[in-house]
């Protein structure tokens, strides 16, 4: 049995023998003490020591108030903060961003879908804080061993654990409701599916399975399709939000391996069953990361062949695409934390100007549609970056040159000559016949 003085703990009997051997001394000293101050310090200095003190405990009181209001403040703000990172708010931008992206896609009455929209991106964003707030109540122990999760509100002890559950609890109930009285069943039960998947499969697998990563793919790939089929109320399987989501899915496979490879060790701390850690030189991992770069850089032509965008989106994919597999055969060749840093790094400007692009080009704006303010305005602003982009292409330049002599007509809408679409062989046809016939006619002349 011990007895704790602050913060050394001493045992009883000690204490006792202290107590005993102590008190007379204690009394005697006491006395001395005082007789002696007293007879050394006049009443006047006592008196302006006691004013001092009454001063100094007034001001400590004011001061305790101002700082009881800037605590409380502070609190505030931590509680704020501790919320965001517990729905994992930064992901949850890039969620609410690839939504967006979809709804855009589809093409519709900007201006008269807007409470549609938002219904849909508040909603979806709920979702998504759900599904990241239940991941961290079931992983708290786990982060708590990790370097890079262990500034996570549970484990700071920012928020408790019932705190959490009530957040979660919250946001997927608010998230789906939303969706459900704003969207449609279709958009519904895909937000309802992904907190399944994140908190359910995704979070059970992550110990157990490197194939984790891949069904973490799919919740992520899921957003964009939400965005589509809320702006066409229920369009699942159209080839649109195909496109998107296989983008989405491809995008994030190299995106988080490489991120695990980079904290394989912090992974394998947590007790994590990534592919990385059950390799020694990182084979496996740089196989699947340039293997999916190389998926990833086929979607430009798919979608061009499919009609979905122009030709031009397959031109700029190569430039796109080059790079991110580049950094990608580095890596297999030279499997290294900088090198996967290098294909992490591409990863986070890849998709939105992959995004852009795809919008850009998208063979939507050249439809006609009822009159939207909104829309009216995005697509002439895309017919006008498409224009200034047309003047700095050689191919557009030369074939326009040849389709106008043709038709005595104005330029075409799309004819920048890669050879992928369907109408290619004939525009290449036609312009070669019209450069011969041109070198024939000068030839006869001269």
């Amino acid at each position: 049995m011990q007895c704790c003085i602050g913060a050394a703990c001493v045992p009883n009997r000690e204490v006792r023998w202290f107590s005993s051997h102590s008190s007379s001394a204690t009394a005697t000293i006491g006395k001395n003490a005082t007789a002696d101050c007293n007879h050394r310090r006049p009443l006047s200095s006592t008196t302006q020591e006691l004013s001092l003190r009454t001063t100094v405990a007034a001001t400590i009181n004011i001061d305790d108030d101002d700082s009881t209001g800037t605590t409380k403040t502070k609190t505030t703000s931590s509680k704020t903060s501790a919320y965001l990172q517990l729905g994992k708010a930064k992901l949850s931008g890039l969620v609410v961003t690839t939504t967006l992206t979809g709804f855009v896609a589809a093409g519709g009455p900007l201006y008269e879908q807007a409470p549609l929209a938002a219904s849909c991106l508040v909603g979806t964003t709920l979702c998504s804080f759900s599904a990241a707030a239940m991941n961290q109540i079931y992983e708290r122990d786990r982060d708590a061993m990790m370097k890079r999760t262990q500034q996570r509100p549970m484990v700071t002890g920012a928020l408790t654990v019932n705190e959490a559950k009530l957040a979660a609890a919250a946001w997927g109930v608010g998230g789906t409701t939303l969706l459900a009285v704003g969207t449609d069943p279709v958009t519904t039960l895909l937000g309802l599916t992904n907190i399944g998947l994140y908190a359910g499969v995704y979070t059970y697998m992550k110990p157990r399975s490197i194939y984790n990563t891949w069904v973490g793919a799919v919740v992520g790939a899921i957003p964009p399709v939400m965005g589509w089929t809320a702006a066409t109320s229920g369009n699942l399987l159209d080839l649109d939000a195909v496109i998107l989501g296989s983008t989405l899915y491809y995008w994030q496979l190299p995106h988080f391996f490489a991120l695990s490879y980079m904290y394989r060790l912090d992974y394998e701390r947590g007790g994590f069953s990534m592919l990385s850690s059950h390799e020694v030189d990182g084979e496996r991992t740089s196989a699947v990361i340039l293997r999916n770069a190389v998926y990833l850089s086929a979607i430009p032509f798919v979608s061009t062949f499919a009609g979905v965008t122009s030709s031009m989106f397959a031109l700029e994919g190569i430039a796109l695409n080059s790079y991110a597999l580049w950094v990608a055969y580095r890596f297999r060749q030279e499997r290294t934390n900088a090198n996967a840093r290098k294909v992490f790094l591409t990863s986070l400007w890849y998709l939105p100007s992959w995004l852009v692009l795809f919008l850009l080009h998208s063979k939507v704006w050249d439809e006609d549609h009822d009159q939207d303010v909104l829309r009216d305005n995005i697509s002439e602003f895309v017919h006008r970056v498409r224009d200034k982009g047309r003047k700095m292409c050689l191919h557009e330049r030369v074939l326009d040159h040849h389709a106008s002599a043709d038709r005595g007509t104005a330029k075409s809408d799309n004819t920048c000559p890669v050879a992928l679409t369907k109408k290619a062989p004939a525009v290449i046809q036609s312009t070669a016949s019209s450069a011969i016939e041109e070198c024939e006619t000068k030839k006869d002349f001269f």
